[in-house]
């Protein structure tokens, strides 16, 4: 089954059949997706607003905020960014693919809008209690650092809903088989995202345990939890939701590539054993958390996020070669053969889907992911987990590869589902590569300057107040000036971001489709395994020995400076 399953299926009162793909749209659950995807884009406003303050304070050159305000916005950035955007955006999405994908109903929508009020009243409830200063523990909320039980009933509240959510996309899909909407295998977005949604389950479930323990210790139900146990059960969850973003996020690249350039995956079988190992394994990487931490076997520690994370490595790096590889022969199959990189010369450069495919999953390779797995190795996170370069890995995984793949998407999600044409397609390609630009700087900053040990989570690197000199010298300056600079071109961007949504949303609803210039060029069908398309893509294969050459040199030199470095604590 091709990558786009455009199943044709009777209409009845409750579809309308969209005119741009032919999909029978439930218009049920499009009323939920619009609700879902504002939410996101609300928080993702919120978050982005915190991001700016946290910027112009990390930037020694402004130091806007005071130590006070800086860990109750960072507080709020991490929980509005990590949470509440990206999964309000998630589920949106799940209810797209496992409807319209598969022209079929969402079982229970009312169930479905009682998930959205709990998750809605759970964040209001958290957002509530930072801002009112009752919440200053940062995203991880570690015991016994202690917040107002609100803080805690609201992250419940929402981590059920979102729960709620996730296993209602699994019983639409069980449902569609059972009503014969669905034939052979699942299209290969759909089953991506049903893999997310696994991952999210089990990430849910250890959020909850670890929110509702902390619960009960302050409501005087149990004893203090044992930090271990908590930091265990919550790294389940702050880096599991890391991992749903991973599993949405490819599969939103491989429907960005159908969508734009008709793009048709080179194995199906292989892209699912990807998402497979992803099902597996993926989680396990959450362990690198807990590398310093007693109470875990040396041998626990190597297994999970060596051995066993790298078979999810392994996902990663096949879905690097075949998404670019399918872009590559659907290219050359319209004519672009010159060369081995003339398909790439001639790629649709200026349309918004694949600018954001192309520069997303550049910064999530290229930057968060060699970083990543090198962050993963035991020895190398001794020295740099707690320090700036975490964040600037993460950031290029969550910002410049989801948030901006979803920013992406969403350009097509505005006359698929809002009904409005996008008016300022141009300014759409600016504003991906403008964010892109910024989130690259603002990560290599980042990651430098965690290199030279700036410490991850303190307000202020000068230590101005402290009886002793900072520890820092000209070079971390710059590297943090490199960062601020780029924090403000990626705030740049995300502003013309919100500048096209609404003049976007403005518009009247156009019932005829209207894309506003954007290119829509869904899968023909044509086979990827015809003996004349076998060795196509070549130029990919070039790309991915320049990127496996660029990874091995970044994890050798990390070696080496390991052995050069003094050790220190951070």
């Amino acid at each position: 089954m091709s990558i786009y399953a455009l199943p044709h299926r009777r209409e009845s009162t409750r579809f309308r059949t969209c005119p741009l793909t032919g999909v029978q749209v439930d218009m049920v659950a499009e009323q939920l997706i619009r609700a879902n995807l504002s939410a996101a884009f609300f928080f993702l406003a919120v978050g982005g607003f915190g991001g700016l303050l946290l910027i112009l304070t990390r930037w020694p050159v402004f130091h806007l905020l005071p130590s006070r305000w800086f860990y109750r916005i960072l507080t709020l950035h991490g929980f509005d960014m990590i949470n509440a955007w990206m999964v309000f955006f998630e589920i949106g999405a799940l209810y797209f693919c496992g409807t319209a994908l598969l022209s079929t109903r969402l079982v229970a929508p009312r169930v479905a809008w009682g998930a959205f009020l709990l998750m809605g009243t759970g964040v209001l409830m958290v957002n509530g209690t930072i801002l009112a200063g009752l919440a200053d523990v940062m995203f991880t909320a570690f015991v016994p650092l202690k917040a107002h039980p609100f803080f805690y009933v609201g992250n419940i509240l929402f981590m059920m809903g979102a729960l709620i959510a996730l296993i209602l996309f699994l019983v639409t899909l069980w449902n569609a088989w059972a009503e014969g909407k669905i034939s052979g295998s699942l299209p290969l977005v759909v089953f991506g995202l049903a893999v997310a949604d696994i991952l999210g389950i089990y990430s849910l479930i250890s959020g909850l345990f670890a929110f509702t323990m902390t619960l009960g210790w302050l409501l005087g139900w149990w004893g203090l939890p044992d930090p271990g146990i908590y930091r265990l059960m919550f790294w389940g969850f702050g880096h599991g939701t890391q991992q749903i973003n991973l599993a949405a996020t490819v599969s939103v690249w491989y429907l960005l590539a159908a969508l734009v350039v008709g793009a048709v995956p080179l194995n199906e079988k292989l892209s699912r054993l990807a998402f497979v190992l992803y099902a597996f394994f993926v989680n396990l990487g959450s362990n690198h958390h807990l590398l310093v931490d007693p109470g875990f076997s040396f041998l626990w520690k190597v297994f999970n996020t060596s051995y066993a994370m790298y078979l999810a490595v392994l996902g990663s790096l096949i879905h690097a070669f075949t998404i670019p590889g399918a872009v590559e022969v659907s290219l050359r199959g319209q004519g672009h053969r010159q060369g081995w990189l003339g398909w790439l010369r001639r790629a649709p450069w200026t349309e918004p889907g694949f600018a954001a495919l192309a520069v997303s999953m550049i910064l999530f390779g290229w930057i968060g992911g060699v970083t990543g797995v090198t962050i993963g190795t035991e020895q190398i996170n001794l020295l740099v987990h707690n320090t700036l370069q975490v964040p600037g890995h993460f950031h290029a995984i969550l910002v410049g590869g989801s948030t901006l793949a979803f920013m992406g998407l969403t350009y097509y999600l505005i006359p698929l589902i809002f009904q409005r044409p996008l008016r300022w397609k141009g300014l759409a390609t600016a504003q991906i590569y403008i964010y892109g630009f910024g989130v690259a700087l603002f990560s290599v900053g980042f990651i430098a300057a965690g290199y030279m040990g700036v410490p991850r989570r303190h307000w202020d690197i000068t230590f101005a107040q402290a009886p002793f000199h900072g520890l820092f010298g000209d070079t971390v300056y710059l590297a943090l000036g490199i960062a601020g600079v780029g924090g403000l071109i990626a705030v740049a961007g995300g502003i013309l971001f919100f500048i096209n949504l609404i003049i976007a949303l403005l518009q009247p609803m156009d019932s005829t489709g209207m894309t506003g210039g954007l290119r829509l060029q869904l899968p023909a069908g044509r086979s990827t395994a015809d003996p004349d398309l076998r060795d196509e893509p070549r130029g990919t294969f070039l790309l991915a020995v320049i990127f496996l050459l660029f990874f091995g040199i970044y994890y050798a030199a990390n070696w080496v400076l390991l052995g050069s470095q003094p050790w220190s604590i951070h």
